[in-house]
């Protein structure tokens, strides 16, 4: 049991480096057996939030968690479950 976070708000605009931090955390999460990983893609436009859940959506990815949640009091977080 635990959690992890990743605020992506330093590093919106560079999408070689979401994309390795989120690869990372999610190995990181399976790893460990964590059973949350919380995402804050920020609010902004939207973009990138969508580009994270794109990400989510991979096949190779999907596989590796249990359900996807998106807060829907605070719009730019998004939770990752797994099931271990």
């Amino acid at each position: 049991m635990g959690k992890l976070k990743l605020d992506l708000h330093n590093i919106y605009s560079d999408g070689r480096k979401i994309e390795e931090s989120l690869e990372r955390i999610i190995a990181e999460a399976v790893k460990k057996r964590i059973t949350e990983v919380e995402i804050i893609p920020g609010k902004g436009s939207g973009q990138l939030k969508k580009s994270v859940l794109r990400f989510l959506e991979r096949p190779e990815i999907k596989k590796l968690y249990h359900r996807l949640e998106k807060d829907d009091k605070n719009f730019g977080r998004i939770f990752v479950r797994f099931r271990f």
